[in-house]
Formats: structure tokens, C-alpha cells, sequence
């Protein structure tokens, strides 16, 4: 999948000079966490609900009262940066100017990448430097429940063990915390079996979410031993 599968679209946006009265009352109207500013035809900033955080209108902008002494040591204060946005009262005063687009052919994997490397919860969608759409952390989640294989993980007693052995093998052998070498897996009557020694409670883990994700398996035991740091698999 890709940004053009899962995007909004039309974009709700606002423009630099949009009272910022104006665009609270589009968060509220819309039910959403954010909008982009545009001029001329361009994405120059966005507006979170996290821009409006420390606000002089309801007493949050004294966050200088409430840090801790290491907050206080460590951290420089913002001065005349924090007061334009608690005190500004339009769109351009307030936004954030520092904006990652991608493209509309942009794997959502990659989407997804950003979001969580850059901490942002929107990114524009743009097609030849022309807005196209929006991509939410929201959309990803339409796109996971509306995935087949998401929707498909109950378990299907028509499947044999054979199958599911087959199946998970193929799933297991392909990551890199997996190894025949010290594991062996059994399936019964769609119970699948784990037996040998692992050396992290995470491996048990994913290899419990393996089992679990392949169509008529129905339970999971792991009766592997699991080392202890500094041990090693003779």
C-alpha cells in the first residue's frame, strides 16, 4: 500500500493570516487533532493540538513555573519563541514551519517510519509540490482494520496440522531471532508446540505471535528453557 490508498482527502487548511479563533473552532467542528497552513498553493506550516498546549488565554503558557530543577538546568528557555506562540492570534504566529511531506507513491511502511522517527501525527501528500492529501496516524489504523489478514486471524478448524506447520515454518525461518538449531516446533490438532531453549523472553514471544497469526492454529505452548544472561547455548 501506498500514500494515495490510505490518505484524506479533501485537506481541511487554514492560511497564515486565519484568526486562530478560526482554527480551534475547525479542530472542534471536525473532530480533528490538526490542520496545514497553505500559501500560495503551498504547505508552509501545521498546526497541532500540540501548538496550542501553553496558551496565556487559559493560564497554560506558564510552563516556566512548573519545571523541575533538572528541567530548569538543563533545558534553555524558549523566551521570545514561547511567548509568540501563547500569545499569537493567528495561524502563522503559532504553526510549526518544520514540515516532512512524501509522496503519493510512498510506501505507507515508510509512512509509518516517520511518523514514529519524527514524533508527528500528520504528513501532507503532495504530487508534483501540489497538495494532494493528508496521511494520519489515524488513517494507518483504518487501513489496519480494514487489512484481511488483520480481519482473518480467528482460528479455521478446516486447516490441518500439516498445514499450519508449513505455514509457520515459512514465518519462522524468515526472521533472524528464530533458529532450527535450538528449537523444535510440533503442531497437534491445531495446538502448537514449542520445545528446545531460547535465550530471550522477547523470542518466546514472537514466536507465540507467529504461531498465533496462522489460520487454524487455536493454542500455543512454549515449553522452551529460557537461558539466563551471560549463558551461553552449547
Amino acid at each position: 500500500m501506498k500514500a494515495s490508498d490510505i490518505m484524506t482527502t479533501p485537506v481541511i487548511t487554514v492560511n497564515p493570516d486565519t484568526p486562530l479563533h478560526d482554527v480551534v473552532e475547525l479542530l472542534l467542528a471536525h473532530r480533528i487533532s490538526g490542520v496545514l497552513v497553505m500559501e500560495d498553493d503551498k504547505v508552509v506550516g501545521v498546526i497541532g493540538d500540540g501548538d496550542l498546549l501553553h496558551r496565556h488565554e487559559i493560564g497554560t503558557d506558564r510552563w516556566a513555573e512548573y519545571r523541575t530543577w533538572w528541567q530548569r538546568l538543563t533545558r534553555l528557555d524558549p523566551g521570545p519563541v514561547a511567548y509568540v506562540k501563547a500569545n499569537g492570534a493567528h495561524a502563522g504566529d503559532v504553526m510549526s514551519t518544520d514540515v516532512v511531506s512524501v509522496d503519493v507513491d510512498t510506501p505507507i511502511a515508510q509512512i509509518a517510519v516517520i511518523f514514529e522517527a519524527r514524533h508527528i501525527r500528520r504528513i501532507p501528500v503532495l504530487k508534483d509540490g501540489q497538495l494532494q492529501g493528508l496521511v494520519t496516524r489515524a488513517d494507518l489504523m483504518r487501513a489496519l482494520a480494514a487489512s484481511d489478514s488483520f480481519a482473518m486471524r480467528s482460528a479455521d478448524p478446516d486447516v490441518d496440522d500439516e498445514a499450519i506447520l508449513k505455514r509457520l515454518m515459512s514465518e519462522l525461518n524468515s526472521h533472524s531471532w528464530w533458529s532450527d538449531s535450538w528449537s523444535s516446533v510440533f503442531v497437534n490438532k491445531g495446538i502448537v508446540s514449542y520445545v528446545g531453549v531460547v535465550q530471550r523472553v522477547a523470542d518466546k514471544e514472537a514466536a507465540r505471535i507467529a504461531a498465533e497469526n496462522i489460520p487454524g492454529v487455536c493454542a500455543v505452548e512454549d515449553r522452551r528453557t529460557l537461558y539466563g544472561e551471560g549463558q551461553a547455548m552449547f
